[in-house]
């Protein structure tokens, strides 16, 4: 198996938001034995879409044989103004190109679906996703991650996911590595 994690986000920093959630995804999918790879949005050269080239760009080409050699995809994004960012959405415009494919955009791909807000909207930006990934006829998974962004690390270590976020992560990886949702047992004391 394969996995692609899109960091739909700007952010270059390792250690910002949205490079912390792709790691942790990382370490856990490769724990699993998961091939995986990081695309960065950020460093990726995407250009704006257009349909009117001749030629589809360099960057282009790379980044729709990732997303389409990959088995299962983690899309992560920031909710910018009620929405995901509109790169993000610019990039993944550019499947278009695998139209005339076999198997075009995402066909049957498992889609897991992680967004961050600062509010309490970030289901905002899972909806969006959702969207986008069936039109490009994927399967997203019927559990996914809205991070309120202020509890989203411990209190004493910004650089650590907290236990209630590392635990939906940690679900997120499970359910599209396995197709199983387990059920959860709640200790009756």
């Amino acid at each position: 198996m394969k996995a692609i994690i899109f960091n739909g986000s700007l952010e270059r920093r390792a250690e910002s938001t949205s490079g912390l959630i792709s790691n942790y995804l990382s370490e856990r999918l490769k724990e699993s034995g998961i091939q995986t790879d990081i695309f960065t949005l950020a460093d990726s050269g995407i250009p704006l879409f257009d349909v009117t080239l001749t030629k589809t760009p360099l960057a282009v080409e790379r980044m729709t044989q990732m997303f389409q050699n990959a088995d299962v995809h983690f899309w992560l994004a920031p909710l910018y103004h009620g929405s995901i960012p509109g790169v993000m959405k610019n990039c993944l415009d550019w499947l278009e190109v695998t139209a005339n494919s076999y198997e075009p955009y995402l066909t049957d791909k498992t889609v897991g679906l992680v967004c961050w807000a600062d509010g309490l909207q970030a289901m905002q930006g899972i909806n969006a996703m959702d969207d986008i990934a069936k039109s490009l006829r994927a399967w997203t998974l019927p559990f996914s991650v809205p991070i309120l962004r202020s509890s989203l690390f411990h209190i004493d270590d910004s650089k650590q996911i907290s236990e209630f976020y590392s635990g939906k992560l940690d679900k997120l990886v499970n359910i599209a590595t396995t197709k199983k949702i387990e059920k959860t047992t709640i200790n009756q004391s």
